[in-house]
Protein backbone atom coordinates (compact mmCIF):
# COMPACT_ATOMS: atom_id res chain seq x y z
CA UNK A 1 0.00 0.00 0.00
CA UNK A 2 0.82 3.89 -0.43
CA UNK A 3 2.28 5.65 2.44
CA UNK A 4 0.10 8.83 3.22
CA UNK A 5 0.89 11.81 2.15
CA UNK A 6 2.07 14.13 4.85
CA UNK A 7 2.82 11.33 6.94
CA UNK A 8 5.86 11.05 9.50
CA UNK A 9 8.38 10.34 6.86
CA UNK A 10 7.57 13.14 4.79
CA UNK A 11 7.42 15.89 7.39
CA UNK A 12 11.00 14.68 8.73
CA UNK A 13 12.75 14.93 4.88
CA UNK A 14 10.87 18.24 4.58
CA UNK A 15 12.02 19.76 7.63
CA UNK A 16 16.00 18.38 6.89
CA UNK A 17 15.90 19.76 3.15
CA UNK A 18 14.89 23.18 4.56
CA UNK A 19 17.73 23.20 7.02
CA UNK A 20 21.14 24.91 5.15
CA UNK A 21 23.99 22.99 5.11
CA UNK A 22 26.73 24.77 7.62
CA UNK A 23 23.25 26.22 9.81
CA UNK A 24 22.27 23.28 11.78
CA UNK A 25 22.14 25.74 14.98
CA UNK A 26 21.19 28.91 13.55
CA UNK A 27 19.95 30.88 15.82
CA UNK A 28 20.71 28.87 18.56
CA UNK A 29 23.06 30.11 21.62
CA UNK A 30 25.05 27.76 23.61
CA UNK A 31 28.06 27.47 26.20
CA UNK A 32 31.19 25.78 26.02
CA UNK A 33 33.50 25.41 29.66
CA UNK A 34 36.78 24.79 29.28
CA UNK A 35 36.23 26.42 26.25
CA UNK A 36 40.21 28.61 25.61
CA UNK A 37 41.64 24.90 24.09
CA UNK A 38 41.81 20.96 23.30
CA UNK A 39 37.72 19.63 23.38
CA UNK A 40 36.13 22.62 24.10
CA UNK A 41 37.66 25.20 21.63
CA UNK A 42 36.77 22.48 18.98
CA UNK A 43 33.23 22.37 19.83
CA UNK A 44 32.84 25.93 20.20
CA UNK A 45 34.46 26.09 16.77
CA UNK A 46 31.67 23.48 15.30
CA UNK A 47 29.19 25.05 16.70
CA UNK A 48 29.55 28.23 15.99
CA UNK A 49 30.42 26.74 12.75
CA UNK A 50 26.65 24.96 12.41
CA UNK A 51 25.61 28.44 12.82
CA UNK A 52 25.17 29.52 17.07
CA UNK A 53 26.48 31.88 18.74
CA UNK A 54 28.71 30.17 21.44
CA UNK A 55 29.85 32.03 24.82
CA UNK A 56 33.60 30.22 25.32
CA UNK A 57 34.17 29.84 28.88
CA UNK A 58 37.31 29.46 30.69
CA UNK A 59 39.47 30.97 33.34
CA UNK A 60 42.56 32.12 30.75
CA UNK A 61 41.63 35.18 29.83
CA UNK A 62 44.68 35.27 27.22
CA UNK A 63 43.71 31.77 25.56
CA UNK A 64 40.18 32.77 25.79
CA UNK A 65 40.94 35.60 23.91
CA UNK A 66 42.57 33.87 21.15
CA UNK A 67 40.51 31.01 21.02
CA UNK A 68 37.41 33.82 20.08
CA UNK A 69 39.75 35.79 17.64
CA UNK A 70 40.08 32.02 15.76
CA UNK A 71 36.41 31.33 15.84
CA UNK A 72 35.43 34.65 14.62
CA UNK A 73 31.62 37.31 15.34
CA UNK A 74 29.73 34.26 16.60
CA UNK A 75 32.16 33.44 20.00
CA UNK A 76 31.82 35.50 22.68
CA UNK A 77 34.29 35.22 25.75
CA UNK A 78 33.32 34.50 29.35
CA UNK A 79 36.23 34.62 32.04
CA UNK A 80 35.24 32.25 34.85
CA UNK A 81 37.11 30.69 37.56
CA UNK A 82 34.52 27.83 38.04
CA UNK A 83 36.25 26.42 40.73
CA UNK A 84 35.66 29.92 42.58
CA UNK A 85 32.27 29.14 44.31
CA UNK A 86 30.65 32.34 43.43
CA UNK A 87 32.04 32.80 39.88
CA UNK A 88 30.64 29.41 39.05
CA UNK A 89 27.28 30.46 40.35
CA UNK A 90 27.06 33.01 38.63
CA UNK A 91 27.47 31.56 34.81
CA UNK A 92 24.05 31.59 33.55
CA UNK A 93 23.43 34.98 34.34
CA UNK A 94 26.60 36.06 32.92
CA UNK A 95 25.95 33.78 29.90
CA UNK A 96 22.21 35.59 29.30
CA UNK A 97 23.78 38.74 29.55
CA UNK A 98 25.89 38.51 27.08
CA UNK A 99 24.28 36.03 24.52
CA UNK A 100 20.57 35.94 25.88
CA UNK A 101 18.56 32.65 26.23
CA UNK A 102 20.62 29.49 26.37
CA UNK A 103 19.72 26.65 24.14
CA UNK A 104 22.89 24.27 24.74
CA UNK A 105 25.41 23.79 27.25
CA UNK A 106 28.41 21.67 26.94
CA UNK A 107 30.18 21.15 30.28
CA UNK A 108 33.50 20.59 29.27
CA UNK A 109 36.26 21.44 31.48
CA UNK A 110 38.03 19.09 33.24
CA UNK A 111 41.17 18.25 34.78
CA UNK A 112 43.54 15.11 34.80
CA UNK A 113 45.45 13.10 37.95
CA UNK A 114 46.95 9.89 36.71
CA UNK A 115 49.11 7.28 38.11
CA UNK A 116 49.55 5.25 41.04
CA UNK A 117 47.16 6.11 43.41
CA UNK A 118 49.47 6.02 46.31
CA UNK A 119 51.72 8.90 44.44
CA UNK A 120 49.03 10.74 44.00
CA UNK A 121 48.60 14.79 45.71
CA UNK A 122 45.27 14.98 48.04
CA UNK A 123 44.86 18.84 47.08
CA UNK A 124 45.09 17.66 42.85
CA UNK A 125 42.73 14.92 43.70
CA UNK A 126 40.00 17.40 45.21
CA UNK A 127 40.93 20.30 42.62
CA UNK A 128 40.28 17.26 39.91
CA UNK A 129 36.58 15.53 41.77
CA UNK A 130 35.66 19.34 42.50
CA UNK A 131 36.32 20.14 38.84
CA UNK A 132 35.00 17.06 37.05
CA UNK A 133 32.60 16.08 38.96
CA UNK A 134 31.12 19.16 41.54
CA UNK A 135 31.33 21.91 39.67
CA UNK A 136 29.78 19.81 36.30
CA UNK A 137 26.81 19.23 39.00
CA UNK A 138 26.50 22.87 40.03
CA UNK A 139 26.77 23.96 36.26
CA UNK A 140 23.92 21.94 35.04
CA UNK A 141 22.12 22.61 38.68
CA UNK A 142 22.17 26.31 37.35
CA UNK A 143 21.32 26.02 33.77
CA UNK A 144 18.30 23.33 34.58
CA UNK A 145 15.36 26.15 35.66
CA UNK A 146 16.32 28.71 32.79
CA UNK A 147 15.61 25.41 30.43
CA UNK A 148 12.64 23.72 32.05
CA UNK A 149 11.09 27.60 32.04
CA UNK A 150 11.74 27.33 28.28
CA UNK A 151 10.64 23.65 27.66
CA UNK A 152 13.72 23.23 25.48
CA UNK A 153 17.51 22.38 25.99
CA UNK A 154 20.30 20.43 25.04
CA UNK A 155 23.34 19.49 28.28
CA UNK A 156 25.85 17.45 27.20
CA UNK A 157 29.01 16.47 29.26
CA UNK A 158 32.31 15.43 28.32
CA UNK A 159 32.95 11.98 30.29
CA UNK A 160 35.88 9.99 28.88
CA UNK A 161 36.02 6.02 27.81
CA UNK A 162 37.46 6.11 31.45
CA UNK A 163 34.03 6.14 32.75
CA UNK A 164 33.00 2.91 31.31
CA UNK A 165 36.45 0.72 31.77
CA UNK A 166 38.52 0.43 35.12
CA UNK A 167 41.72 1.83 33.41
CA UNK A 168 44.68 1.18 35.96
CA UNK A 169 47.10 3.89 35.71
CA UNK A 170 43.90 6.58 35.99
CA UNK A 171 42.17 5.27 39.16
CA UNK A 172 41.20 9.19 40.39
CA UNK A 173 40.30 10.21 36.91
CA UNK A 174 38.16 6.99 36.14
CA UNK A 175 36.57 7.53 39.52
CA UNK A 176 35.13 10.82 38.50
CA UNK A 177 34.20 9.97 35.24
CA UNK A 178 31.73 7.04 36.45
CA UNK A 179 30.18 9.59 38.39
CA UNK A 180 29.39 12.42 35.49
CA UNK A 181 27.85 8.98 33.96
CA UNK A 182 25.99 8.18 36.79
CA UNK A 183 24.81 12.00 36.72
CA UNK A 184 24.37 12.43 32.93
CA UNK A 185 21.79 8.84 33.10
CA UNK A 186 19.92 9.54 36.22
CA UNK A 187 19.30 13.90 35.46
CA UNK A 188 18.36 12.69 31.96
CA UNK A 189 14.94 10.72 33.46
CA UNK A 190 14.34 13.30 35.41
CA UNK A 191 14.45 16.35 33.08
CA UNK A 192 13.26 14.31 29.83
CA UNK A 193 9.75 15.17 30.31
CA UNK A 194 10.24 19.42 30.09
CA UNK A 195 11.89 18.63 26.26
CA UNK A 196 15.69 18.81 27.38
CA UNK A 197 17.81 16.29 26.33
CA UNK A 198 21.00 15.55 28.22
CA UNK A 199 24.06 13.46 27.11
CA UNK A 200 27.51 12.70 27.23
CA UNK A 201 30.50 12.09 24.81
CA UNK A 202 33.05 9.55 25.89
CA UNK A 203 36.02 9.29 24.46
CA UNK A 204 39.26 7.57 24.33
CA UNK A 205 42.22 9.61 24.35
CA UNK A 206 42.03 13.03 22.84
CA UNK A 207 45.16 15.18 21.98
CA UNK A 208 44.91 17.32 24.25
CA UNK A 209 46.64 19.17 27.31
CA UNK A 210 45.25 16.79 29.84
CA UNK A 211 47.95 14.03 28.18
CA UNK A 212 50.81 15.84 29.28
CA UNK A 213 49.92 13.99 33.02
CA UNK A 214 49.76 10.31 31.05
CA UNK A 215 52.94 8.28 32.09
CA UNK A 216 55.57 8.70 29.90
CA UNK A 217 55.33 4.86 28.57
CA UNK A 218 51.61 5.28 28.29
CA UNK A 219 51.56 8.25 25.70
CA UNK A 220 54.46 6.94 24.12
CA UNK A 221 53.00 3.25 23.15
CA UNK A 222 49.69 5.67 22.01
CA UNK A 223 51.46 8.03 19.48
CA UNK A 224 53.62 4.63 18.21
CA UNK A 225 50.48 2.81 17.50
CA UNK A 226 47.93 5.27 16.36
CA UNK A 227 46.17 5.08 19.71
CA UNK A 228 44.91 8.72 19.62
CA UNK A 229 41.96 10.91 18.40
CA UNK A 230 41.74 14.47 17.37
CA UNK A 231 39.33 16.94 19.61
CA UNK A 232 37.94 18.09 16.06
CA UNK A 233 36.48 14.37 16.00
CA UNK A 234 34.89 14.81 19.28
CA UNK A 235 33.66 18.30 18.41
CA UNK A 236 31.41 16.58 15.52
CA UNK A 237 30.14 13.95 17.26
CA UNK A 238 28.86 16.53 19.95
CA UNK A 239 27.26 18.68 16.84
CA UNK A 240 25.98 15.30 15.65
CA UNK A 241 23.93 14.44 18.89
CA UNK A 242 22.32 18.33 19.15
CA UNK A 243 21.30 18.10 15.49
CA UNK A 244 19.38 14.94 16.17
CA UNK A 245 15.24 15.12 15.61
CA UNK A 246 13.82 16.28 19.19
CA UNK A 247 12.42 13.09 19.99
CA UNK A 248 15.75 10.99 19.89
CA UNK A 249 18.34 11.89 23.19
CA UNK A 250 22.15 10.74 21.54
CA UNK A 251 22.35 9.55 25.73
CA UNK A 252 26.05 8.64 25.21
CA UNK A 253 28.47 8.09 22.88
CA UNK A 254 31.43 5.82 23.12
CA UNK A 255 34.22 7.01 20.71
CA UNK A 256 37.97 5.70 20.39
CA UNK A 257 40.53 5.26 17.76
CA UNK A 258 40.09 2.17 15.54
CA UNK A 259 43.81 0.73 16.93
CA UNK A 260 43.17 1.85 20.75
CA UNK A 261 43.51 -1.71 22.67
CA UNK A 262 40.57 -1.99 24.53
Amino acid sequence: PRRPRGGPLRRMTAMTASITPGQELHGKVAAVTGAASGIGFASAQALADAGARVVLIDRDEAALARACAAIGERALPLVLDLLDAKQCASLLQRTLALAGPLDIFHANAGLYVGGDLVDADPDAIDRMLNLNVNVVMKNVHNVLPHMIERGTGDIIVTSSLAAHFPTPWEPVYASSKWAVNCFVQTVRRQVFKHGIRVGSISPGPVITSLLADWPEEKLAEAKASGSLIEASEVANVVLFMLTRPRGMTIRDVVMMPTHFDL
